[in-house]
């Protein structure tokens, strides 16, 4: 087994410049080359691509996108020595990586990491490593002075258990977002909340981006950005074909893209404008007067549904014309809960469980903001008994 001796870091953001330091580090000879031409006091770096591929024995990828690593190595090909390895960390398509490996065939490592910054400076990387045998093995002592290897079947297999491990860190980023906003609303202060949430399933995520959840400035630099993982989580639903509600979360979080995945976590809920025709909805419902539901739907809105066995849709007039004026004799065990609300721009989505007596009904809103106010302009419902 022959170990690579020059290794080209080609895309030197914040893990590829990690990497490098940490492959410098380690005694190997690195170059290090990104488009914007950053230089670095740890490793040496050279402003031509095809000069920094010329002479290494293996060039490592660590750039943001399929894309990126397609241009690149279009770009630096004709400069690869015939025996030099093409090792890619980054996070692409599946499609894209088994492209990637059938355009450069043996010598090709797909190699997509789990972990951050810290984690590549600590050599503790978890790497997700498809490659034939020979190619591993040739690559696996600088894969394993970053971490620990786990082999995989095929490139396309590495880079969709890349994208399935993201997208279970974005539903954990997501929950402790979740948890935040209920502990605003019930007025919990929000140091006592974050030592808790220490203590539990969380633990880990809540310690490490405790600098960015307490309400102070940020202080230092992104490990991992909302503007990645949000790219991660929409590769996934791409590939999948499949409704991803983090791919959503993410890519309306209103946040820089370039702030670090702990800030998609201190988002406000959304406001209680938005909130106001469902809660003029509920009190419709809970006194039994129509003039709620006035207040809550546009006037053009209908409501549909199935109705002992038939599709029903009634204008607002006909809606309202169901309700008396008194709330229902069972009404202190009835309950109804506000479960989703998702705003984009001027429009909004919502759905609500409604538990009246024996009946267990599902609703869902569409509302659209007009005129500075917020209103439903559709209501459709499922009824379970």
């Amino acid at each position: 087994m022959t170990t690579p001796h020059t290794i080209a870091v080609l895309g030197l953001g914040r893990m590829g410049r990690a990497i490098a330091t940490r492959l410098t580090a380690q005694s190997r000879d690195v170059v290090g080359w990104t488009r914007s031409r950053l230089t670095s006091g740890a490793f040496k770096t050279i402003g031509d691509p095809h000069e920094a591929v010329a002479g290494a024995d293996l060039v490592l990828l660590a750039l943001f996108d399929g894309p990126a690593c397609q241009q690149v190595l279009d770009d630096v090909r004709d400069s690869l020595r015939p025996d030099t390895m093409v090792l890619n960390t980054s996070t692409i398509a599946p499609a894209e990586a088994t492209n990637l490996a059938r355009q450069f065939g043996p010598s090709y490592v797909h190699a997509p990491v789990l972990g951050s910054v810290p984690a590549a400076t600590a050599g503790t990387l978890q790497i997700l490593a498809a490659a034939d045998q020979d190619a591993l093995d040739r690559a696996r002592p600088v894969l394993e002075s970053l971490g620990t290897v786990r082999r995989v079947d095929d490139a396309s297999t590495a880079a969709a258990l890349k994208l399935i491990a993201n997208n279970s860190l974005a539903g954990a980023v997501l929950a402790l977002r979740d948890s935040l906003r209920q502990a605003d609303s019930l007025g919990v202060p929000r140091t006592s909340v974050l030592d808790v949430l220490e203590l539990g399933q969380l633990g880990g995520l809540v310690a490490r981006k405790r600098p960015f959840l307490d309400g102070k400035p940020p202080v230092g630099t992104a490990d991992f950005t909302i503007g990645a993982l949000a790219k991660d989580m929409a590769l996934l639903a791409d590939a999948s074909n499949t409704p991803l509600r983090s791919a959503a979360g993410l890519a309306d979080t209103p946040a820089a893209p370039e702030s670090d995945i702990a800030m998609a976590a201190t988002v406000p809920a959304v406001s209680d404008a938005v909130l106001d025709p469902l809660r003029a909805y509920i009190r419709g419902h809970a006194t039994g007067e129509p003039t709620h539901f006035r207040d809550a739907f546009l006037p053009t809105a209908h409501i549909e549904g199935i109705r002992g066995g038939a599709f029903v849709s009634w204008p607002l007039d006909e809606y309202c014309a169901l309700f008396h004026g008194q709330p229902a004799p069972d009404e202190p065990t009835r309950s109804r809960r506000i479960d989703t609300v998702d705003v984009h721009g001027a429009i909004a989505t919502a759905t609500m469980t409604l538990q009246h007596g024996a009946d267990t009904f599902t609703d869902i809103f569409l509302l659209i903001r007009a005129d500075g106010s917020w209103r439903i302009a559709n209501k459709a419902y499922h009824r379970h008994s």
